[in-house]
């Protein structure tokens, strides 16, 4: 049996080395075959060289790619996925937060259940308060998407079968436990440690976290589109009945209409077209940019 832990990096020199030598001693300690593939996603510092150094550590055991620009977490892992020989594959990220002796765990709940997908999950996760609300903001949307449990995490356990249907998916805007449960509902939960961060400072920023929301909201659910449905639909009721209300009241009572309620209505008629459009930008803007056939990632070498 082969396993494939999968590692996108992205400014972790400090960490790298430790990891690549702990996955070393829990795969020696339980006796598997394992490879190890990182995809340094253009974070600059000295990653890559660092890299260079583990490579020649452990020979054949490492791939090290590094990819031409920043593509983002999700992206390096898919073309990880695109390297990997294992028949179960092991995404994990690169700042030794969650212990890689935590994979002995994943590997244990795939052989008991048999499921395609094991998570592993936290029951406190050691990150900054403002960082943890902004995460279950996004498993909030998640489960409204996908009508499924959020209690993901990146570190993950999944068969060589899911991984094949995974890289089926050659769109640019990617959020992979979107297409996980696209593809199966055999997944399977283990509790595993999270800790502080020992070294510098997360690069997961608010920004970024905003970003894989819209990914999350605009690739996987037409409920904006939805959204500006209905609500078009009741501001022409509410904007209906308001109309004649005030002609009413100017007919019968000779009560002057003015121009505070007009300029009102003309307001937020006009925000609410403003809005609208820019939602369906969105979409026109994603669908431009699989017609242009935009690449996941680009590699500029590996190793």
């Amino acid at each position: 049996m082969l396993y494939s832990i999968v590692v996108p990096v992205y400014r972790s020199n400090t960490t790298l080395m430790p990891l690549a030598d702990r996955v070393a001693a829990v795969f020696q300690e339980i006796k598997e075959a394992y490879e190890i593939v990182f995809v340094e996603d253009c974070g600059g510092g000295n990653s890559w060289e660092v890299l260079r150094t583990i490579k020649e550590k452990y020979k054949d055991k490492i791939t090290i790619i590094k990819l031409s620009k920043n593509v983002g977490q999700h992206n390096a892992i898919m073309c990880g996925f695109n390297h990997v020989k294992g028949d179960y594959v092991v995404t994990i990220d690169d700042d030794l937060q969650c212990p890689p002796e935590e994979i002995k765990k994943l590997i244990v709940e795939a052989k008991n259940t048999n499921a395609e997908l094991v998570y592993g999950i936290y029951v406190n996760k050691k990150h900054h308060v403002i960082r943890n609300y902004a995460s279950n903001w996004v498993k909030y949307i998640f489960k409204i998407v996908f009508d499924a449990k959020p209690d993901g995490s990146s570190f993950r356990l999944l068969k060589r079968t899911l991984v094949d249907k995974l890289l089926r998916h050659t769109q640019p805007f990617v959020f992979i436990d979107g297409l996980l449960h696209w593809h199966t509902k055999q997944i399977s939960y283990c509790v595993v440690e999270h800790l502080e961060r020992q070294h510098g400072s997360s690069t997961y920023t608010i920004s970024k976290l905003i970003n894989l929301t819209s990914n999350l909201i605009f690739n996987f659910t037409v409920l904006p589109l939805r959204g500006i449905t209905y609500i078009g639909t009741l501001t022409s009721l509410v904007s209906f009945f308001i109309g004649f209300y005030f002609i009413y009241n100017k007919f019968v009572h000779d009560v002057p209409i003015g121009y505070t309620s007009l300029v009102v209505t003309i307001l937020f008629s006009t925000g609410l077209i403003l809005i609208s459009l820019g939602i369906i930008g969105e979409y026109l803007s994603r669908i431009y940019m699989l017609q242009n056939n935009k690449p996941q990632y680009s590699i500029e070498v590996i190793e």
